[in-house]
């Protein structure tokens, strides 16, 4: 193995660790050791897609490209959505425990009405 190899995989293998240090201590999932390998693969799953999540947020503005996964997810966590069903059969969307970080989220680039 090259130099040039060796730094490449040494990058990668740091990548992967990173990510899965925020999936145990970020996104919380649980010990991996007691599972099945179904539950494994799912919690895994589901874990990329909050961190694709989180990502894409980043990437959409430009507020929470340096706020921690942990800030971002409790912010989210804290939001609570209350659908009220009418008879004329509409749904009236009731938000409610607004913070800057989740506000600027559901506001997004269309706003809230």
């Amino acid at each position: 193995m090259t130099l040039v190899e060796a730094l490449a995989t040494y990058r990668k293998k740091d990548s992967i660790e990173k990510i899965f240090h925020s999936l145990k201590n970020e996104i919380e999932i649980k010990p991996l050791r007691v599972w099945s390998d179904a539950s494994i693969y799912g919690a895994i799953l589901v874990g990329f897609i909050a961190h694709l999540f989180i990502s894409l947020m980043r990437y959409e503005f430009d507020e929470l490209k340096h706020k921690s996964t942990k800030f971002i997810k409790k912010s989210l966590l804290n939001l609570t959505v209350t659908v009220d069903y009418m008879k004329s059969y509409t749904k009236n969307f009731i938000y409610a425990n607004f913070d800057p970080m989740n506000t600027l989220i559901l506001r997004g680039k269309q706003g809230i009405t």
